[in-house]
């Protein structure tokens, strides 16, 4: 069982990270490795999940103004506010189930109880995911100081947006964050409604993930043959709160420092971040 203090090191970690395009799941999995815990066990991934939540509802509060002032402001705003989000996430569906599927029947065949959330215990494909997506926001970075006047997310943005982010899914360390956004200022979009819409799109994405992560929970408690389940969502329930104060907090400290028009030092930090992995899968056992 985790203790309050690990929770609390892994809440702050999550609320730290969640606005940073820099992977927060990568950073809690890999404090959770050095703490000596298994971050693919099912009481593991539905802590992070929940980490997620409390972060996700920081994140609610943060952009709730700019949501209202840019999407929300009128009936016709609303309406193609969610075609936009409906648009991104089917695209993210498919390509994230498709990927997901891919991987356990092929990738891992012959493993026994094959699920996609074993690789979260893989330190170097995370440190690969790191490293990708860091080129992946320099390229964008670079494309950001020299784009011409930004457009306005379009249904065909929506798509490579969403398609993106079904790649990130499966794999801990592809910043879903920081591709997402990448990808629309690839596409010569403005950074801070990409900033808005990406966050939207993970709050639509977090109850399907508690609902998937918490019926992987429930299966594995049964398995065991023990009756009672809800002590097995405490410490995601703690979780939940202390990241969310901590994503609170974050949220205030950064957001000046974001709006400071260095999004491609990042891509440096998360390469940086990606040989730090690697560091700690050759150190911890």
């Amino acid at each position: 069982m985790l203790n309050f203090f690990q929770i609390l090191i892994l809440a702050l970690i999550q609320g730290a990270c969640e606005l940073l395009p820099v992977s927060s799941s990568a950073h809690v999995i890999a404090a959770e490795k050095l703490m000596g815990l298994d971050p693919s066990s099912p009481d593991m991934t539905m802590l992070l999940v929940m980490l997620h939540t409390g972060t996700m509802f920081a994140v609610i509060v943060y952009f709730w103004k700019g949501w209202r002032r840019d999407y929300l402001a009128s009936a016709g705003q609303i309406q193609w506010f969610a075609i936009l989000i409906i648009i991104a996430t089917a695209c993210t569906g498919v390509v994230g189930f498709g990927l997901q599927k891919l991987i356990e029947k092929v990738f891992m065949r012959g493993t026994p109880h094959a699920e996609i959330e074993n690789l979260f215990n893989n330190l170097p494909l995370m440190a690969g995911a790191l490293a990708a997506v860091g080129v992946l926001i320099i390229i964008a970075g670079f494309r950001e100081e020299k784009a011409a006047p930004p457009s306005e997310i379009q249904p065909r943005h929506s798509v490579w947006i969403g398609l993106v982010q079904g790649l990130c899914l499966p794999f801990r360390g592809f910043s879903r964050s920081g591709a997402t956004i990448s990808t629309g200022l690839l596409l010569g979009l403005p950074k801070q409604k990409l900033e808005e819409f990406s966050f939207a799109l993970a709050v639509v994405l977090t109850p399907i993930v508690i609902a998937r992560e918490a019926l992987r929970l429930v299966k594995a408690h049964a398995l065991s043959g023990q009756d009672s389940v809800l002590h097995l969502f405490v410490p995601g329930l703690v979780g939940m709160v202390l990241s969310f104060i901590a994503g609170l907090l974050a949220l205030k400290w950064l957001s000046h420092w974001l709006e400071a028009g260095r999004w491609k030092f990042f891509g440096f930090y998360c390469l940086a971040a990606a040989a730090g992995v690697l560091v700690i899968h050759h150190l911890v056992p």
